[in-house]
């Protein structure tokens, strides 16, 4: 058996089994233990503790530009385009100015106006549920509800909607540390399917404007009288699809297959409804929707006592990070009532998730009101996991409905 000293050791991100994938944290705790500051066999760090994640999301010396590490993994293609474009992985003044514009949908006021349909979009789907007697957690419900407040968001035609899952899961598993030429290709033709659809979408936006669609607000909006090229709204848009929906889902399947797993906190949350909110925020900590991030250093810079020169490619591991025991007491423990919970699922500083608002409504009321609507639901069948290292969810999870 592999010592723990051992396993951080040896640990390469480009070489992780099934086991892992089951459960990172085993790994990840030995990391931080023996080798919190892990330099990888390709020269990049992986960062596992709490304080080194947290002080590069507040640190200046540390960039989200991914040009010169997607360069070298996909070439000039789709895919390079889509994330070299995109808000998540650019700096100001591009990141400044796309958060700037996507800022007004987001507010607590615009979010109250849009809680109500999502309310509906989640009793229209369980009432669909319970006319089966039984549901998929995944593909009838958690994946479904982001599909359609994205779809609603950017004013995409209700049966236009089918292709938007699929795209979203090619693209961004084409993220994974190791990319296969099958994954590649998938997330190319995504790239460019997605991309000529929203070109069309757009142009027929341009004729006919609209006052309550984020993507209108994109068109017409400006910062400093600098409006975004076609490109950058076209990969601004898909990647709201992506960050809003892969997420989402994780956080909806991970969040109630850890009550399921855990009665004993299912119960607690059975009698006191009212703890959904700080339930919502333990699932985000438990089983992190995102697991990982990068950063680039741009200056030599010292993290957990090692001395990192500018230009290193570095990994955040949120999961890792969530779990640290000098942040949370018993971190391995499912607690729905733990507080403070400083978690840092939605990442921290500049790059914090614009959409943080919107994913905790939605984790609260589909949550909230699956287990209002079937207090007793259990497991029926075996789930499958995604099978990914960067996202942590499940691409199926049969349900019985009581």
């Amino acid at each position: 058996m592999t010592s723990a000293p051992q396993l951080a050791k040896a640990f390469d991100l480009r070489t992780i089994d099934a086991a892992f994938l089951d459960n990172p944290y085993p790994t990840y705790a030995a990391l931080r233990q023996f080798d919190p500051v892990h330099r990888s066999p390709d020269g990049s760090y992986f960062l596992t503790r709490y304080e080194d994640v947290m002080a590069v999301y507040r640190g200046h010396a540390f960039s989200s530009d991914k040009k010169a590490e997607f360069k070298p993994k996909y070439g000039d293609s789709p895919l390079y385009t889509h994330h070299t474009t995109s808000l998540v992985f650019n700096d100001p003044p591009l990141h400044t100015r796309v958060r700037k514009l996507l800022a007004p949908a987001f507010t607590p006021r615009a979010l109250g106006v849009l809680e109500p349909r999502f309310a509906a979009l989640v009793d229209g789907l369980l009432d669909a549920a319970e006319a089966r007697g039984k549901m998929d957690l995944i593909e009838d419900f958690a994946a479904a509800l982001p599909v359609e407040i994205i779809g609603d968001l950017l004013g995409v035609p209700r049966a236009d909607r089918g292709p938007l899952r699929g795209w979203s899961l090619a693209i961004l598993g084409a993220l994974e540390p190791v990319l296969t030429p099958e994954v590649e290709r998938r997330g190319n033709q995504a790239v460019a399917d997605f991309s000529s659809y929203l070109g069309d979408l757009i142009g027929e936006r341009r004729r006919h404007p609209r006052d309550d669609d984020v993507l209108s607000a994109l068109i017409t909006g400006a910062v400093d009288g600098v409006p975004l090229s076609e490109n950058e709204l076209i990969q601004n848009c898909i990647f709201l699809l992506n960050a809003g929906h892969e997420t989402t889902s994780n956080l909806i399947g991970n969040g109630v297959a850890a009550l399921l797993d855990h009665p004993a906190e299912r119960a607690i949350l059975r009698d006191n409804p009212d703890l959904i909110e700080t339930a919502v925020e333990e699932f985000l900590r438990f089983e992190s929707s995102n697991q990982l991030g990068n950063r680039r250093a741009t200056q030599d810079v010292e993290i957990g006592g090692k001395t990192l020169q500018s230009g290193s490619f570095i990994t955040l591991c949120i999961g890792a990070a969530n779990r640290d025991p000098a942040q949370f007491c018993d971190p391995d423990r499912l607690d729905i009532a733990r507080t403070p919970n400083r978690h840092l699922a939605f990442g921290a500083g500049a790059h914090a998730c614009a959409g943080i608002t919107l994913a905790r409504m939605e984790g609260r009321i589909a949550i909230g009101r699956l287990l209002r609507r079937f207090p007793n639901l259990r497991r029926d069948g075996t789930p499958q996991r995604g099978g990914r290292a960067r996202f942590r969810g499940y691409l199926s999870y049969p349900l019985a409905l009581e």
